[in-house]
Formats: C-alpha cells, sequence, structure tokens
C-alpha cells in the first residue's frame, strides 16, 4: 500500500536529519513493503530526496519567516521534505501529498504541526 512505502520513506527522511545512514540497513529494519509497486514508490520518494535534499532546502529557507531552519521541528521538517518531494519529483498531486503528510503529522507530530506544515507546504509549490 502506498502509504507503507510513503510512511517508510518519511522515517528514512526523519533519520537522516540526523546523521548518515545506511539507506539500505535502514530500509531492512522498516515495515516490508508486500507489493512492487510499493517498493518502487518507495525508491522513487527517496531517489528523489536524495538527488534534490538542497533545492528543497533553500525552497523552504526562503519561505520561514522569523525562525531559522536549524530551530524546525525536525518530524515536521521530514514531512515537509517528504510531501516536496513528492509533488515536485514524484507527479504525486498536491492535494495528495499535503494529505498524506498531514495524516502522518497527526499520527507522529504535535497538535499544532499540520498549520505550520501546510502553510510551508503551500508556499513553497505556489512560488512564482
Amino acid at each position: 500500500m502506498r502509504n507503507d512505502a510513503r510512511e517508510n520513506a518519511f522515517k528514512l527522511i526523519f533519520e537522516g536529519l540526523f546523521h548518515e545512514c545506511d539507506e539500505l540497513l535502514s530500509k531492512e529494519n522498516l515495515i516490508a513493503l508486500k507489493k512492487k509497486e510499493d517498493e518502487d514508490f518507495f525508491q522513487n520518494i527517496m531517489k528523489n530526496f536524495n538527488e534534490n535534499k538542497e533545492l528543497l532546502k533553500n525552497k523552504i529557507e526562503a519561505h520561514l519567516q522569523n525562525f531559522a531552519f536549524d530551530r524546525l521541528f525536525k518530524i515536521d521538517l521530514a514531512l515537509i521534505y517528504l510531501a516536496l518531494t513528492e509533488i515536485e519529483f514524484c507527479g504525486t498531486p498536491k492535494a495528495v501529498a499535503i494529505n498524506e503528510s498531514l495524516n502522518l503529522a497527526k499520527k507522529y507530530s504535535t497538535e499544532k504541526s499540520n498549520k505550520f506544515i501546510n502553510g510551508i507546504i503551500s508556499a513553497v509549490i505556489n512560488e512564482k
């Protein structure tokens, strides 16, 4: 199920915010994906995230007002990275990627995080 692939990608992105991680070892420790399409989707997210992390970081930083990038709650940052990667590089519809990230925020983050995450993602994808 794509939800499992997406959640696994989120966990790996989150882990990578703290240290350089061995993607193969980390992937083995995550819940095994049952379908080939889900594995492909997971791989696509991770490949595109790793190739475009600095670009995404710069876009996020450009939309932070009165807040330092380094002070962002790491769970929220990982969810923002996930949604932006899906929207900008994986062809996931904006509404789907945002909704899925907000659902993960309900599970892993704080009550106030949804508004913040939605605001940053919307600002980045609506920039001209």
